[in-house]
């Protein structure tokens, strides 16, 4: 099977750190992305769980939003218990 090149850009701290890593599991960058490469096609899926930070999905936005004009205008002072602001980012 012929072999083909291809550029990734990345943060070089990113890069360092992930060099230092896969010589610790015995393999060089190449090697880490053919085994990612190769585990995305048999698999037919990113082989981890990728999601976004819920921080700022669209209904905590709007919430924040909300609550900051809210504020501005003096209509009301925001405040969460600990458990309400885990229980919001659980949503």
């Amino acid at each position: 099977m012929a072999s083909t090149s291809i550029t990734i850009r990345m943060d070089s701290d990113l890069k360092n750190q992930a060099e230092m890593l896969f010589d610790d599991m015995g393999m060089n960058m190449t090697t880490a992305f053919t085994v990612f490469a190769k585990t995305v096609v048999r698999e037919g899926k990113i082989p981890f769980e990728i999601k976004g930070d819920t921080l700022y999905s669209k209904g905590h936005r709007a919430y924040l939003d909300e609550a900051i004009d809210a504020m501005n205008t003096g209509k009301r002072i925001v405040s969460k218990t600990m458990a309400e602001l885990e229980a919001m980012e659980r949503d």
